[in-house]
């Protein structure tokens, strides 16, 4: 199996949940970042994140995975990360999403949360990746706590990415 964990994190959580999903099942991480970063204050990346989704604009990358870019079959298998940005995938996650071929890959959703749970996210990227089999998700309150990394094995196997 070729996995490439893909994820945006703001805060650190969902970068976090990826260094731990890497260590259970090996892959490639690759971070996903706008090519104009966010502001680091909380208040100003909300109001922009909010009229970024609003308006459905899917900011410009700073890079792409080489290898995915290169050899879209590369990889098999996508672990997708990202925080839930008013109900929804947040816009560089829907760049990625928009600017790679996904066909024939199975995407399997984790998302990190302050309350939101996995809000429409999954129907969302559903819609986005028409010819790809988009897993069964998992809803992980901020960073997860002491409990995170267990309850990421079990999803694993769930989903049929480990024993």
């Amino acid at each position: 199996m070729n996995t490439l964990i893909a994820y945006f994190s703001y805060t650190g959580h969902t970068k976090g949940i990826a260094k731990q999903l890497q260590e259970l099942i090996g892959g490639t991480l690759f971070e996903i970042k706008p090519a104009a970063p966010y502001s680091e204050d909380y208040d100003t990346t909300e109001r922009q994140g909010r009229k970024e989704t609003r308006d459905g604009y899917r900011p410009p990358l700073a890079e792409m995975p080489a290898k995915l870019a290169s050899d879209p079959a590369s990889y098999d298998t996508i672990l997708l990360g990202t925080p839930n940005w008013f109900n929804t995938v947040a816009p560089p996650v829907a760049s990625f999403l928009a600017d790679n071929d996904m066909s024939g890959k199975r995407i399997a959703l984790f998302c990190t949360n302050g309350g939101g749970g996995l809000g429409h996210t999954l129907a969302d990227i559903r819609a986005m990746c028409k010819n790809s089999e988009v897993l069964y998700g998992i809803n992980i309150y901020e960073d997860g706590g002491s409990e995170a990394k267990e309850r990421l094995s079990e999803w694993l196997k769930q989903i049929g990415l480990s024993k």
